[in-house]
């Protein structure tokens, strides 16, 4: 199933979420040389992505990592600091394009229900639960980890709690069966989540591929986080479909 938009309409502009689109699409192109660059990707994903081995202090004297196919990382990068850096990094286009899709669709709502300021801790918060979660479950890893998945799986997990009756229109792809359905957002995450909760328990984190277990820990943490970071009064807005004044917007919308 891939989501292509919802029927829940806002109240405020997104500015955050089209700000942290924007830094991601500016990061792939300005630093990681739009994946046309071999060398300025792998430098980037090397000395800013999370390397759990080099995180949690079990890389010993190695200076190098072998990411396969002849391609080896250098270590020595940010460490701790690459657990923010980490989420502005991708690894190619459709990594990126994939990721800043499923942040347009459900980031503008959650951010309309929490406020800008709100909107933007609980994304760095949801993204650094995430990256532990996957650092956890491989801490001697030694491949590198990027992408904004985790902390868009926080706001895919708070999007469930505030309107899992919200009707999402997805692609249904089965076999030869291709259909555009309107699906409650309870049914799409649910099954998002099952999806990457089967997938973490039959991977093995050391291999690289998918961080599940970064989805898994972004979306738990935007479950528990969001009843912290929500506006009442911008969710039950949402919630009734009645649009607020401007002046009432404005003097709640940051914070």
């Amino acid at each position: 199933m891939f989501p292509l938009k919802d029927d829940n309409p806002t109240e405020i502009f997104p500015l955050f979420t089209l700000a942290v689109i924007a830094v991601c699409v500016a990061v792939w192109v300005l630093v990681q040389g739009a994946g046309m660059d071999e060398r300025a990707l792998i430098e980037s994903v090397c000395s800013l992505g999370a390397i759990p081995a080099e995180i949690t202090g079990r890389a010993g004297d190695r200076a190098e990592a072998d990411l396969g196919g002849g391609v080896s990382c250098s270590l020595g990068g940010l460490s701790w600091g690459a657990l923010v850096t980490s989420m502005f990094l991708h690894g190619s286009w459709m990594h990126l394009i994939g990721n800043m899709w499923f942040l347009w669709i459900f980031g503008n709502n959650i951010e309309d229900s929490m406020g800008h300021l709100r909107f933007l801790l609980f994304y760095l918060l949801t993204g650094l639960a995430a990256a532990a979660a996957h650092v956890l479950s491989g801490p001697s890893s030694m491949i590198p980890t990027v992408g904004a998945s985790g902390a868009i799986s926080g706001i895919m997990g708070a999007y469930l709690v505030l309107y899992p009756k919200a009707r999402v229109l997805t692609v249904v792809i089965l076999i030869y069966f291709i259909r555009l359905i309107p699906i409650p957002a309870w049914v799409m995450l649910g099954y998002w989540f099952v999806l990457q909760l089967l997938s973490g328990m039959t991977t093995d984190v050391s291999t690289g591929g998918v961080a599940f277990w970064a989805h898994i820990g972004g979306f738990v943490a935007g479950v528990a986080l969001v009843f912290l970071f929500r506006n009442p009064r911008l969710v039950e807005a949402k919630r009734s479909h009645v649009r607020l004044p401007r002046s009432r917007i404005e003097h709640g919308g940051w914070w």
